[in-house]
């Protein structure tokens, strides 16, 4: 069984590659990959992958990876992620996500195959919804906040689109917060982790900057995420859309709180900066995934006290190495 996961040296692509090596001894593991990106998050099974150099924005870079592997399932984790950097960069985000979406599928169509595909869209298309559309199902309307989001409803609407068209096995998801160690720190329990671990070494001034903490999140660990990714492609109905999230839900100044608990600095403080404000903010996401439980079975197994802690922990460990490799 030929699996080619998109992004792999991503936050998630690189934890599914390693449950899928670690859980599914069938899997012949293959990462697609830019030719400059960092291979930090799989120096630890570099031995176990088969990397492909290619770029989404880049169709023969594509088809030439396709008709060499054939892959029987595609996991297409590859995008510009951050919802802040959108704003900043609209054009690039929806050119990565949308057209870079458009020319996978045609490199799949082009190579002849029939896999599995995972369209990873994310929560993000729901935007900002009121209290009476809590928990937010598949059938919420779709609000984009922001460049990012509508890149995914893009994206979630081409898989859709090329399913109905060409008969292509897409299952879309869309994914709430997810977070665990090797998570980029710009995102918000990575950030915070980031700074708690720096003033833990003496490399920051104790105090914690921060955006929007009213938010409310339900999390989930990138480890239980992805096992969910497996369940969908062996479980789910191709053409079909499943939201996946966690079971903790909470504000992010709560989040913050119970990191804050976990540090060994007693008497660390909490500015806003503004600078971490959004122009536009989605500050309500609560998840129903009964659709997804139902078909699959899937439930979130790890505490997120183990993934607060893991994330601190994390950074920890890469601080200290930066610091004595310096």
């Amino acid at each position: 069984m030929r699996i080619l996961i998109t992004g792999i040296t991503g936050f998630v692509g690189s934890h599914l590659a390693e449950y899928l090596l670690s859980e599914q001894p069938l899997a012949e593991v293959h990462g697609l990959k830019r030719w400059r990106s960092p291979l930090d998050n799989i120096e630890n099974i570099l031995s176990s992958v088969k990397l492909w150099d290619g770029d989404l924005r880049d169709p023969k870079s594509l088809i030439k990876v396709m008709n060499a592997i054939k892959p029987d399932i595609v996991y297409h984790l590859a995008a510009q992620s951050y919802v802040p950097t959108s704003f900043d960069a609209p054009t690039d985000t929806i050119a990565t996500n949308v057209i870079g979406t458009i020319n996978l599928l045609e490199a799949i169509r082009f190579a002849g195959i029939d896999p599995i595909i995972h369209i990873c869209s994310s929560s993000e298309v729901y935007g900002q919804v009121g209290p009476d559309e809590i928990p937010i199902t598949e059938n919420t309307p779709l609000r984009p906040a922001s460049p990012y989001a509508v890149s995914k409803v893009g994206e979630d609407m081409i898989g859709y689109q090329y399913h109905v068209t060409y008969g292509m096995r897409t299952i879309r998801t869309r994914m709430f917060t997810h977070t665990g160690p090797r998570r980029g720190e710009v995102f918000v329990v990575s950030a915070f982790a980031k700074q708690i671990a720096q003033i833990e070494l003496g490399l920051q001034e104790p105090v914690v900057h921060v955006g929007n903490l009213d938010s409310v999140r339900t999390f989930a660990d990138v480890r239980d995420t992805v096992r969910a990714y497996w369940l969908l492609t062996q479980k789910c109905t191709p053409g079909e859309v499943y939201n996946i999230g966690g079971n903790r839900t909470m504000t992010v100044g709560e989040m913050l709180k119970m990191l804050l608990k976990a540090s060994t600095h007693a008497d660390i403080k909490v500015e806003v900066d503004p600078a971490l404000l959004r122009p536009s903010d989605v500050t309500l996401q609560i998840p129903a995934i009964d659709k997804f439980v139902a078909a699959t079975g899937w439930k979130p197994e790890i505490p997120f006290e183990q993934t607060l802690q893991d994330t601190l922990d994390y950074w920890r460990r890469r601080l200290h190495r930066m610091a004595r490799d310096a």
